[in-house]
């Protein structure tokens, strides 16, 4: 019973270090992307299945390079740095999802496995060991948010790069993301030394900026699959899009962040119905 506990309690820690809505949310973007390009069932799970081991391994390293800071500043929320699951269980798995990233893209062909490696999960690491303290903290987020469309459409039996509006509603969004994700957490970052873009604008400039950013990625992926013109279902997703950008202004906490996923959410069902 002890060891049960203990496995448990090392499962429950390890599914919060890995950041998990984050992971949850770009994982299904990737699976609604792959049925969008048209892959089968199984080459849309293998896809889908190499990104979400590229998001473990992202938010997995992020929990330890963040441990000390973590602790300096009492986040309870971080599970390793509260004593939830031991950093060697986190290392592992982390190293685990490394490895299993790696196979699983090259299985979706090298094309895909190129981009998903060294333009997704890179930029995922860049961010968390040097760039979140850099004044180009959103460069990889934008990297790798457009990134993802291409990993999925050079996994198709016939490679092909997604048209170019598609890539930069992908960087727009990451850009957006990243600026109301760590919103919460500016003063804990100035705390323990980091200072990436957003510390650098400041609260208010980032409360107004990121949402505007948001709605531009909004507007490209309303209007780009049409080349100028707009239907009722990409007015109704944009003027929804316009409705959750004025709750990341006005809220606060977590909300904004989930504000910016639902918007992203909105650009890849408009991006689903109209391909």
């Amino acid at each position: 019973m002890v060891v049960q506990r203990a496995r448990r309690r090392t499962a429950r820690g390890l599914l919060r270090a890995c950041h998990p809505g984050p992971t949850l949310a770009v994982t299904v973007f990737t699976a609604l992307l792959a049925w969008s390009a048209g892959h089968t069932l199984a080459s849309g799970m293998l896809v889908t299945a190499a990104v979400l081991a590229g998001q473990l391994s992202i938010g997995w390293s992020n929990d330890l390079v963040d441990v000390r800071r973590d602790r300096a500043v009492g986040r309870p929320d971080k599970p390793v740095a509260a004593g939830e699951v031991s950093e060697s269980a986190v290392r592992a798995a982390c190293g685990t999802a490394v490895l299993a990233c790696v196979v699983l893209s090259f299985a979706c062909g090298w094309r895909a496995a190129l981009v998903h490696l060294l333009l997704g999960v890179a930029s995922g690491w860049a961010y968390n060991l040097w760039l979140k303290r850099s004044v180009l903290s959103p460069l990889p987020y934008a990297v790798a948010f457009a990134a993802l469309p291409a990993v999925v459409t050079l996994a198709l039996p016939s490679p092909a790069w997604p048209p170019a509006w598609v890539l930069v509603t992908g960087a727009l969004l990451g850009v957006g993301a990243h600026l109301l994700n760590v919103l919460p957490d500016l003063a804990d970052d100035e705390a323990t030394g980091v200072r990436g873009l957003p510390h650098r604008l400041g609260t208010r400039v980032v409360r107004w900026l990121a949402p505007a950013v948001l709605l531009a990625g909004s507007v490209v992926a309303a209007y780009g699959p049409g080349g100028g013109s707009l239907d009722a279902t990409g007015l109704a997703l944009l003027l929804g899009c316009v409705g959750l950008a004025v709750v990341a202004v006005v809220a606060r906490g977590r909300l904004p962040f989930v504000a910016a996923v639902l918007i992203a959410l909105a650009n890849v069902v408009s991006l689903v119905l109209r391909s």
